[in-house]
């Protein structure tokens, strides 16, 4: 059976690389909406917004995402328009559907001539490149502030827009004697972290297709490294069983290591339907030694009472002696529908959440989400003290609050990659299937 999987697998792969050269050979004229986003991208936000206002004043904006925070930034990106053209009016939805349907009702929507929604924000890298990009439904506009923010050209740009990165990390209830200081740790006997089940959200699947890159399956190995001979004798059992497997995906030397510790993550978690549950049950005095990898900005919102705490919780990354990943990272990505009713007011959008500090307040507000515009973040600390905001908090010191910011996560963080997710997804992908398969 083993044997067979792997050919299956060999062939999905051939014949999606024939897919993929066949769609790269392609000439395609732009369309109307990427003619836009041509001129878009020469002009600054004050030039996109005289646009906006020409375009939709009196109309109605439609926008769909998976964080609701969209709803919260639409005002004031009205307001601002406002400081140009007091006369200026716009009415707004925002959607957010739930359960991993915007893939659907972005594809929907894009059968319509004219579509309903002018933009969208959107997660999930591997289903973004494989469902939205490369089927012409959403395109990538590149604001020219934030490009020359970041030292790049708008048209050289090779990527998508990311609004920001959010981290999901390790946490541990810190009320008994155990400690986590090492990311195998957390797969070690008997362990069962609290996790969102990876078929309830697609992103934490991609984090554990993003372990078999050589760079991560590299610090998982100098990670083990470290360990004892008895933390090591547990983990080889794992690497001899996946030896074959990593070998048959052209994982790279270290692949085996990343291999096991997502067999003894898949078959040791403990499902969960949401973050919000997860931290509030790890702040709990009667949660001792449990752990959990989870979205960090929850813990801001927990409420101290008698029974709970975020005292109760140390950050694993933030231990002097912890080795090796500290949690994940993704992306929230910005795109203009192709068939997009307002393309100007969409773009002029896009700019004000990722070019100014106001724009992007709506997430910037809370911990752990990081602007991908420098200036932007820069800004955003020093109007939040995301960095000192545990030690000011109402109620405080709270050590864990305490955001020491994206240029020191970058480097403990696995970083989704949109494209080495959808490169693995037919080989990694259907091994993880399997193994969710066996341990449900």
């Amino acid at each position: 059976m083993k044997k067979l999987l792997a050919f299956t697998l060999a062939c999905l792969m051939v014949v999606s690389c024939f897919a993929l050269a066949a769609c790269g050979k392609k000439e395609t004229k732009l369309s109307a909406t990427q003619e836009i986003i041509k001129q878009a991208q020469t002009m600054t936000l004050e030039e996109l917004a005289r646009k906006a206002i020409e375009e939709s004043n009196g109309k109605t904006f439609y926008g769909v995402g998976n964080s609701s925070r969209g709803k919260s930034a639409l005002p004031l990106f009205i307001e601002y328009l406002q400081t140009i053209d007091s006369s200026y009016n716009m009415t707004y939805e925002w959607q957010q559907p739930k359960n991993n349907k915007i893939f659907d009702q972005l594809t929907a929507d894009s059968k319509k001539t004219t579509g309903t929604f002018a933009m969208t924000l959107i997660q999930d890298g591997n289903q973004i490149e494989s469902k939205m990009v490369q089927t012409g439904i959403l395109d990538t506009f590149i604001p020219k502030d934030w490009a020359d923010a970041n030292g790049v050209k708008a048209e050289d740009y090779n990527g998508y827009l990311a609004l920001q990165t959010l981290n999901k990390i390790f946490m541990y209830n810190s009320t008994g004697s155990k400690t986590y200081t090492n990311c195998w740790d957390f797969v070690a006997e008997g362990e069962h972290g609290l996790f969102m089940d990876i078929d309830s959200e697609l992103v934490g699947k991609n984090f554990l297709y993003m372990l078999t890159k050589d760079e991560y399956a590299n610090q998982l190995k100098a990670a083990y490294d470290v360990l004892s001979a008895e933390k090591k004798a547990y983990i080889d059992t794992a690497v001899k069983a996946v030896e074959g497997d990593a070998k048959d995906f052209g994982l790279g030397a270290n692949g085996k290591y990343a291999l096991a510790w997502i067999k003894l993550w898949v078959e040791s978690y403990n499902a969960q339907s949401d973050d919000g549950p997860i931290c509030n049950t790890l702040v709990k005095d009667s949660a001792t030694d449990q752990f959990g990898l989870l979205v960090y900005s929850k813990l801001r919102s927990v409420s101290e009472t008698e029974e709970t705490s975020k005292n109760n919780v140390k950050v694993a990354a933030y231990q002097d002696d912890y080795k090796g990943i500290g949690g994940y990272g993704y992306c929230h990505y910005l795109f203009v529908t192709d068939n997009s009713p307002l393309p100007w007011t969409a773009c002029a959008f896009i700019a004000y959440m990722t070019c100014t500090v106001d724009g992007f307040s709506a997430w910037g507000k809370d911990i752990g989400g990081y602007s991908s515009n420098p200036t932007v973040a820069a800004g955003t600390e020093e109007k939040y003290h995301h960095s000192t905001g545990g030690d000011t908090a109402e109620g405080g010191p709270f050590p864990a609050l305490n955001d020491k910011g994206f240029t020191w996560w970058k480097d403990r963080l696995v970083i989704e990659d949109p494209e080495y997710c959808a490169s693995v997804a037919f080989t990694v992908g259907s091994w993880i299937e399997l193994l969710t398969k066996y341990t449900g």
